[in-house]
């Protein structure tokens, strides 16, 4: 979620390569044959924290100081992030409804200039999915692209960092095509801004010409 610490994150382990004049050619998603229907949510453990920090950034947005609201969120992105990959695994659904609730409240906050009634609405959406982080069902079947899954069986794109992570281990003995290199640095700067389904579609192409050149 956060572009800096994502960065520093995965700059580390990603080749770093010069976008190259590869012509990309239009994504197309295709869903699976069945839809997974989600299973009973097992919970994220004690979310108190997050929690605490939702509510004061609910009390500063409402004074219309918007700037504070947003540094204050910003401790519960910090947070969430140092425990992702501990709370993916624990429940990936849930982690995932917590995730986009709330990165719409980043959105919301760091906006050009910030909607009141959407930073409101936002907040009061992340607060209530903290309580029960839960989807109800799948939303939909799982999407593919170049025969990969870039969604779980909630719908939601995968975490970036998953498909980054197979295509830096499915290259790292390889010398890569000028293709799979291209795409790999647009997953990485994709991921960087937030955009897990673009980001996870370069990924998937990516890994897709690897795996046909060897």
């Amino acid at each position: 979620m956060n572009a800096t610490l994502r960065n520093l994150a995965l700059s580390a382990t990603l080749i770093a390569v010069p976008a190259a004049g590869f012509a990309l050619a239009e994504m197309f998603i295709s869903p699976a044959a069945q839809t997974t229907a989600a299973a009973q949510s097992p919970g994220l453990g004690d979310l108190s924290a997050y929690k605490t920090i939702v509510a004061d950034t609910q009390t500063i947005a409402a004074t219309g100081d918007f700037t504070a609201a947003e540094h204050r969120i910003t401790d519960l992105e910090t947070l969430w992030d140092q425990n992702a990959s501990a709370l993916r695994q624990t429940d990936r659904a849930a982690w995932n409804s917590v995730d986009a609730a709330a990165d719409d409240a980043f959105s919301a906050l760091r906006a050009g200039t910030p909607d009141g009634a959407t930073v409101t609405a936002a907040l009061a959406t992340l607060a209530a999915t903290l309580e029960a982080p839960v989807p109800a069902a799948a939303s939909g079947p799982i999407q593919y692209v170049s025969g990969i899954a870039v969604t779980d069986e909630t719908g939601r794109a995968r975490p970036c960092e998953e498909l980054i992570g197979e295509l830096r281990a499915r290259i790292a003995t390889t010398t890569p095509s000028a293709d799979v290199t291209d795409l790999q640095s647009r997953a990485l700067e994709r991921c960087n801004a937030d955009d897990d389904a673009h980001a996870d579609a370069f990924s998937a192409q990516a890994l897709a010409l690897a795996l046909i050149k060897g």
